[in-house]
């Protein structure tokens, strides 16, 4: 029984074996992303064999890029949040991390408040904007729409799990997520016939509410590690402005990447090939589980750092660093294949169409190498967040993103275009252009965590 709830408890990263400590917090994070991504797979699965086919498909697809950009900005306040309760909590300053949650909710309070008012009123114009088909235009809306009214839970998750897996405890949101996601693949399946793509959007919505009241509660309970009170529900401007200024940076990032994707999704808009706007989306949700394992080190990687940086034992950053890349590119480099080997499989589940499966699979034979190189990427990136620089990964990414990306796609898809090459040729540069940002991406990386300023913001070691 206590070895139960050593899982679910908060958990010390500045103390035992730094890969030890770092594999207990990131497999189960790593099987929480793993269900979070299921929420959108089982989107995309239930409307792919629905009766409205693989235009019910692209309509996903269109919509994710719109749904990315208004959520990033929060995307961005999550992680600035996690890296501060880690930090606190890793200094066992009770009062600051009480405080620094408290903001937390309030913050969530008025961001949900303001996207659920702004985000119906954008969503046609953006969806305008990345030309999207006129066959696929009214359920996508309708479906973007939906998931902003309901924006509260998705909010409250985010930042509930945040919090918890700054605390170390990355077991709990694990549970409750799995929990949830069987509760939407059944309300897909029940709303799907019925009401189209808003059905699976409405399911998504009941499902991230009910897995934010189950964080919450769980939050509650930890009375040993924190104490809320009202008052630490007030705003604080030194709180609020901390939180802000590291996550900022990464809500900038991720909103950088969502425009981008967006003139993206308008070149791919531009074939007028609704089987590779299927194609897209497909390749788009096997991507992310390739990708899992990079993101889940790369967060447990930020916390690895966050704690250790307010118990101010620097003496564990490098060796942990070491044993973290370790584990994660060995996680890819197992993983990869696996996922390349079932990938038929898994666009099975898609679509019946063979030749959509067959296009997918191409597509995704070009990003392979990609997935190990985002793997040094994350983890090195996780521990510049985590020490309290989130601005220079903000830059990397902008850099591969706008520098390298779109220039390459649609450089090379108008070179293509101009020598008359097939329509099929000029689809794979949109891969292509993913697959060398990545590897620039990793390039870079290296280059400034070796040789970085990053480190002089670290503060001095602690006299033993």
């Amino acid at each position: 029984m206590s070895k139960i709830r050593d899982l679910f408890a908060p958990r010390d990263m500045s103390q035992g074996a730094p890969w030890k400590r770092i594999a207990e917090f990131a497999f189960p994070l790593l099987i929480g992303n793993f269900a979070q991504q299921l929420y959108n797979t089982v989107d995309a699965v239930v409307v792919g064999n629905s009766r409205w086919g693989y235009q019910a498909l692209g309509a996903v697809g269109n919509a994710m890029p719109v749904l990315n950009l208004l959520l990033a900005l929060f995307v961005g306040i999550s992680t600035g949040a996690g890296i501060l309760v880690s930090q606190h909590f890793g200094a066992k300053n009770e009062r600051a991390l009480s405080r620094t949650i408290g903001n937390c909710i309030t913050a969530t309070a008025i961001a949900s408040a303001a996207i659920m008012l702004i985000g119906p009123l954008l969503t046609g114009p953006l969806l305008r904007a990345v030309g999207t088909m006129d066959s696929m235009y009214a359920q996508c809306k309708a479906y973007l729409d939906i998931f902003f009214i309901g924006i509260c839970g998705f909010f409250f998750y985010n930042i509930f799990a945040g919090i918890l897996r700054g605390l170390g405890d990355s077991f709990s949101a694990l549970l409750y997520l799995m929990i949830t996601s069987v509760i939407n693949i059944v309300l897909d399946l029940a709303l799907v016939d019925r009401m189209g793509v808003p059905g699976v959007a409405l399911a998504t919505v009941i499902a991230q509410t009910i897995s934010a009241v189950l964080c919450a509660v769980k939050l509650l309970r930890l009375r040993t590690v924190f104490r809320l009170q009202k008052n630490d529900l007030k705003p604080d401007p030194h709180y609020i402005g901390r939180i802000i200024e590291l996550g900022i940076p990464s809500g900038m990032t991720q909103a950088v990447f969502s425009m981008a994707m967006m003139v993206v999704q308008r070149l791919i808009n531009s074939f007028g090939d609704e089987m590779f706007v299927a194609c897209n989306i497909m390749v788009m949700r096997v991507d992310g589980y390739a990708m899992l394992p990079n993101f889940s080190f790369g967060q447990a990687m930020s916390t690895f750092a966050g704690q250790n940086v307010g118990a101010q034992r620097m003496d564990r950053l490098k060796d942990g660093t070491k044993q973290g890349l370790l584990l994660a590119v060995g996680t890819a480099v197992v993983l990869t294949p696996l996922v390349l080997l079932f990938g038929p499989a898994l666009m099975r589940l898609f679509t019946p169409e063979q030749s959509l499966i067959h296009l997918s699979m191409g597509m995704m034979y070009i990003l392979a190498a990609g997935y190990i190189a985002m793997s040094v990427t994350q983890v090195l990136q996780g521990v510049m967040r985590g020490c309290g620089d989130t601005v220079t990964p903000m830059w990397i990414s902008f850099g591969t993103t706008i520098a390298m990306r779109l220039p390459i796609a649609y450089g090379m898809v108008a070179l293509l275009r101009h020598r008359g090459a097939s329509l099929l040729m000029q689809e794979r540069m949109v891969f292509v252009s993913l697959l060398a940002a990545w590897l620039f991406g990793m390039l870079i990386t290296i280059h400034i965590y070796r040789h970085g300023t990053w480190k002089d913001k670290l503060p001095t070691p602690k006299d033993e």
